[in-house]
């Protein structure tokens, strides 16, 4: 995924402060370096490198102690200790002057992003909640973002937030914080939230956030990553939903491309860089636009690429490849495979509620 503009939310990195200090920085080194070198010069054999150093120091703090190396009755010395303070003198402020630019502007910065992040996450409902911007994270962080989906993420390193703002891009809503305190999801609208996916590297990490969100919210759905297949039972009792084993996936991935790549490289087109269709789902909601009518009220200009795979009937038992005039009673679970534009108006028609900002 391309880089998209992130000013909505703010320029963590403060990649211009930074390179001013870093100039100034090395205008400071330079002067110092110059002024040892010629005040060694005007000293001669006399003077030491430390005797040289010594001078320059006084010289560019202008704290004026003694001195190491006579210039009084030097006029080559005057004149070369006049343009090292005028210089020093100079660089010494350009230097002070962006490192308290950087430190005061950078906090005012970190200030304001996160009251705006708190104003964002306090509006969201309906959403995703993401815990963890690792590895597995970014991936999950992409697909929402492809699918035109809301989401607010917990991740506790800052660095990690930084990188992930200039990956991924705009209007990313961010809690920093540990996602294993209540406080924290409870920050991150869990209770006004759709689901959960706790994709945190540690097991226990993730045994905690899940047990923790299903006393928050004991309705919501929570799906969780799990490295070690012995931690698989312990999530099933903390009330995760579903569990991913990244090893596990890794391997019916490799047998698939060995037995079925033809389906595999179907499912790729879908799902890379780009793609727009996806297999989704929804759930017909009671009162709906679609309860008690058929497959047919869904066709319409905006829905013409959506294919309808599989009903999921009342009872548990499957329909595929429906016709028409299957009726579409509450409870009914569809199944098909079309674009974001093509869901979110299936959405709607079923029921499903939208994000309210």
């Amino acid at each position: 995924m391309q880089p998209i503009d992130v000013s909505m939310l703010g320029n963590l990195t403060r990649v211009g402060p930074q390179r001013s200090i870093l100039r100034a920085s090395g205008a400071l080194l330079v002067t110092g370096i110059a002024g040892t070198i010629g005040y060694k010069i005007v000293g001669g054999s006399e003077a030491t490198w430390l005797d040289a150093l010594y001078m320059t120091t006084v010289t560019l703090t202008t704290v004026g102690y003694s001195e190491a190396i006579e210039v009084g009755h030097n006029p080559g010395g005057q004149v070369f200790t006049i343009a090292l303070l005028l210089l020093g003198v100079g660089s010494f402020l350009y230097f002070f002057s962006n490192l308290t630019a950087f430190a005061v502007e950078g906090t005012l910065d970190r200030l304001f992003w996160r009251r705006r992040m708190r104003r964002i996450t306090s509006n969201i409902s309906n959403h995703f909640v993401v815990c963890g911007g690792g590895k597995t994270g970014n991936y999950v962080l992409q697909e929402l973002l492809q699918t035109n989906r809301h989401f607010v993420l917990i991740e506790r390193d800052e660095e990690r937030v930084e990188f992930l703002l200039e990956r991924l891009g705009k209007d990313i809503p961010v809690v920093i914080g540990d996602a294993t305190d209540d406080e924290t999801l409870i920050e991150a609208g869990l209770e006004r939230a759709r689901g959960l996916v706790s994709c945190i590297s540690s097991d226990k990490d993730n045994l905690v956030v899940a047990f923790s969100a299903r006393n928050l919210r004991p309705e919501l759905r929570i799906v969780s990553r799990c490295s070690a297949q012995r931690d698989v039972q312990k999530l099933k009792k903390a009330g995760v939903d579903a569990i991913v084993t990244p090893d596990q996936i890794g391997g019916l991935r490799l047998v698939s491309e060995l037995v079925r790549p033809t389906a595999v490289t179907f499912l790729d087109s879908m799902l890379r860089e780009g793609g727009q269709l996806r297999i989704e789902e929804v759930i017909i909601a009671p009162g709906a636009i679609l309860a008690e009518q058929t497959l047919a009220s869904i066709r319409d200009e905006k829905t013409l690429d959506l294919m309808v795979i599989a009903v999921r009937q009342a009872d548990g038992s499957w329909r595929y490849n429906p016709p028409d005039t299957t009726p579409l009673p509450p409870g009914t679970g569809l199944i098909f495979m079309g674009n974001p534009e093509a869901r979110t108006m299936i959405e709607e028609k079923a029921g499903v509620a939208r994000r309210a900002d």
